[in-house]
């Protein structure tokens, strides 16, 4: 089984991570985890903006190794073959087609649990993927003390 893992290196997706490795099997599982780093586009274009824009896409570049590396080591501990890949764009869009370009059997992802007026300006990026995703979707979802 092919199951691409979702993370942001929030605790929600610990949650899912932690929920992986509890359902399956690690020698009948190939592990890709996927971390995207949310690109907004820009229209400004000055040496100055574009030097800030690198240096800033750098850093949340590192960043994302840094969560991956995290989660990977993790999984692998646990006895799964793992790969990791860092995407750049819409998290909903490069979720559903990062699973769609590895032909994913299932992607896990967490839930921030965001309600109201919070859901509506950050959208929820596990509902999208679950609409439109290739394969079967989970939703790990945390529990509320």
């Amino acid at each position: 089984m092919k199951v691409l893992l979702a993370t942001d290196g929030s605790h929600s997706s610990e949650v899912a991570l932690q929920a992986l490795i509890a359902m399956a099997r690690p020698q009948e599982t190939e592990v890709r985890i996927v971390h995207v780093i949310e690109i907004w586009p820009v229209h400004i274009h000055t040496p100055e903006w574009d030097r800030e824009h690198s240096d800033a896409r750098r850093a949340m570049r590192i960043r994302g190794e840094d969560i991956l590396a995290h989660a990977a080591r993790v999984l692998k501990k646990a006895g799964f073959h793992v790969t990791t890949t860092v995407r750049e764009g819409d998290p909903r869009t490069g979720l559903i087609d990062a699973a769609s370009d590895w032909h994913a059997d299932l992607i896990m992802v967490g839930s921030h649990g965001r309600t109201g007026l919070d859901r509506l300006l950050m959208g929820s990026v596990s509902e999208a993927v679950a609409h439109h995703a290739p394969c079967s979707v989970q939703i790990v979802r945390t529990r509320k003390s």
